[in-house]
């Protein structure tokens, strides 16, 4: 009874200073929506970016060299080639391997720069591992030893257009010194967390042709898949054990994409809490108008607390009645602040094509945050409103 007592009391005060009210409404609801909706947006991000990743698949690895390299110091690491292409044979939780080098060059047509190309020597399996698919002509095959053929990623094919050639295949640019006949075309492929090159700048050559045209460099990379049913860290510990034996004191790197996956939920996470610690900027500033109003409301309403306590109102039934009064304010908010920080996030993701989710546990965050808003912010008020003397506040009046 006395909550509903004070809970009618509460909206009758707030109603009678509608202007003041509103103005700290509207520094809750902006300040909640904006927690809500950055939240919202980070758990989005977090889960389209991993969505992306799975899809594109989990079972892969990237396999680099480092160190001085087995030969000795100054030399750089590298793979053996005969290495590379074993390792599906010998070591039962890989199934496929596409070793790759890579070099930079310009590329010319008619003797006109066209673009700044990343080279990449490649085998076949190459293409298929890294999930690039051929728009035009086709792509890099193990017969093509040694034989001056390219195949160009989409942008440097724009490039190419661009200066006025309608079919690339068939063509014939100039890298390093070398006439490359355009044997394909790659179409436009997203870059994802473990690849090492820009598939859409880059030309992909047979791996014997980039080891004639780069000497000295020598094969750096290894990109794997694992078998189904293999755990990464089994499959990176018996890739490691592999080269051990291959070529001893050489230094490896294994990266899996569920590692990756891991480090990029962690980093999300982090996201997540920096875009709620600034919307928690805004709260702050909500709760200060909040305090303001229950201060004002306790300075205009002296002679009604001295009336109920000399009635016999007790400290604790004037200080339950301006909490409530402050927990309400901040709940409305709230409800409209979870309103706003929805349908901003909805509106977010409209434009970016991004798949619309409301995390249950944003919304929870708002209301349990309103209500700590209330409490917080409208205890000091309502303490200082149970204090009053009741003769002083009966002069005042």
């Amino acid at each position: 009874m006395a909550l509903r007592a004070n809970a009618k009391e509460a909206f009758v005060s707030l109603y009678a200073s509608k202007q003041r009210s509103l103005l700290a409404l509207i520094g809750i609801v902006i300040g909640i929506g904006s927690v809500i909706g950055m939240v919202s947006v980070g758990e989005i991000a977090k889960r389209q970016a991993l969505q992306q990743f799975k899809e594109l698949g989990t079972e892969f690895l990237a396999i680099s060299a480092r160190g001085a390299g087995p030969s000795g110091a100054g030399v750089p690491p590298r793979f053996r080639l005969s290495d590379a292409l074993a390792l599906p044979d010998e070591v039962s939780s890989i199934s496929a391997s596409a070793p790759w080098t890579q070099g930079h060059a310009e590329a010319l047509y008619n003797g006109k720069k066209i673009a700044d190309a990343t080279v990449l020597g490649v085998t076949e399996s190459f293409t298929i591992l890294n999930k690039l698919r051929i728009e035009l002509g086709r792509g890099v095959s193990d017969l093509d030893y040694r034989r001056y053929y390219c195949v160009l990623g989409a942008r440097v094919a724009s490039a190419l257009r661009r200066a006025g050639v309608q079919r690339p295949v068939g063509e014939s640019i100039r890298l390093k010194d070398r006439l490359c006949t355009v044997m394909g075309v790659l179409r436009n492929s997203p870059r994802w967390g473990l690849q090492a090159f820009d598939a859409n700048r880059s030309i992909l050559v047979p791996i014997s042709t980039a080891q004639r045209m780069f000497t000295g460099r020598g094969i750096r990379r290894i990109t794997a898949r694992m078998n189904t049913g293999a755990q990464h860290n089994a499959a990176t510990e018996d890739v490691r054990s592999y080269f051990r034996r291959k070529a001893p004191g050489l230094g490896i790197r294994v990266r899996s994409a569920q590692r990756v996956i891991e480090q990029m939920q962690r980093q999300m996470q982090t996201f997540a809490l920096l875009l709620a610690a600034i919307g928690s900027i805004s709260l702050i500033v909500g709760g200060i108008g909040v305090m303001n109003v229950m201060l004002v409301s306790v300075s205009e309403r002296r002679k009604e607390i001295g009336i109920r306590r000399a009635l016999g109102a007790r400290r604790f039934d004037i200080q339950s009645q301006f909490l409530t009064e402050s927990l309400i304010l901040s709940l409305i908010g709230g409800v409209f602040g979870i309103g706003i920080g929805v349908g901003g996030t909805w509106v977010f993701c409209r434009f970016t094509d991004w798949t619309f989710l409301v995390d249950p546990a944003a919304v929870a965050m708002g209301f349990v945050v309103a209500c700590g808003i209330g409490v917080f912010f409208g205890l000091q008020p309502a303490v200082q409103a149970s204090r009053l003397d009741p003769i002083e506040a009966l002069r005042s009046g």
